[in-house]
């Protein structure tokens, strides 16, 4: 390829732009994992309690960009709804470390990327690889867990990201109202209380895996009984999850305008 012809691959698929953003993942990866690696074991109320508000406040950011809410806007809507629900209920979201399930959740991580109201670490809480990528992997810098997933983005990447810029272009408000619902319909898969319910084997022990997980069979969310001081805290971060989200919806607007 001459130097040219890179130039013009570069505008083509906004090289800059995605250096940028594939960058600060990077750098927010590496810099964050011990601290959520700690978090998660130490303090997993608070964290979700975070996550929650963070989603919480995208169901309305990204659903106020709906232009008409017509039938078939509120159809896709509660599809998208359903079929969060349907995952949630569905599947523990318990861990998975096969090379075709990797590189799954990096096709599917990368294209939430493309869609609004949809991050990559959202995408792989639901699909129960969250801690196991960018906890566990990047902490243990661990190549047979990152290689796949790494590989599943860049795919992902160039095979579906004009597809799904094509379907925003001309059916907007059906994609948003479908993806606003799915965000809606995850906030229980986020839910801080729960307690976990393992799968037993005949005699009642619990299964465990070759390398040691013991297998998820689901969850029992519970609504805390005692008003106390985790209780507080924890409602505490799920407002600043919605300030966060709130705060950098208006950073994007004023950037907009500036622009």
């Amino acid at each position: 390829m001459t130097k040219g012809e890179f130039r013009k691959f570069s505008k083509h698929v906004n090289l800059d732009f995605l250096l940028v953003v594939f960058g600060g993942i990077f750098v927010s990866i590496l810099t964050f994992a011990k601290l959520f690696e700690f978090l998660f074991l130490d303090y997993p109320v608070y964290v979700w309690s975070y996550f929650f508000g963070l989603i919480l406040a995208s169901v309305y950011f990204v659903g106020k960009t709906v232009q008409k809410y017509k039938l078939p806007v509120i159809v896709t809507f509660l599809i998208g709804t359903s079929l969060a629900l349907f995952i949630t209920f569905l599947s523990p979201g318990s861990q998975n470390d096969h090379f075709l399930y990797l590189f799954l959740c990096g096709i599917v991580a990368v294209c939430s990327m493309i869609l609004p109201g949809l991050s990559g670490s959202f995408v792989l809480i639901l699909m129960g690889n969250y801690e196991l990528v960018f906890i566990e992997a990047v902490n243990n810098m661990d190549i047979t867990i990152l290689l796949p997933v790494v590989l599943g983005s860049v795919f992902g990447l160039i095979a579906f990201s004009h597809a799904l810029s094509w379907i925003l272009r001309n059916y907007k408000d059906q994609t948003i109202s479908l993806l606003t619902g799915f965000i809606l319909g995850s906030l229980l898969t986020l839910w801080p209380w729960k307690n976990t319910v393992y799968q037993l084997d005949s005699i009642g022990e619990i299964i465990t895996k070759a390398d040691g997980t013991q297998v998820i069979q689901a969850y029992e969310r519970f609504f805390p009984q005692s008003f106390n001081t985790e209780v507080i805290l924890a409602l505490v971060l799920m407002l600043a999850g919605v300030l966060t989200i709130t705060l950098l919806e208006k950073i994007a607007v004023k950037g907009d305008k500036n622009n």
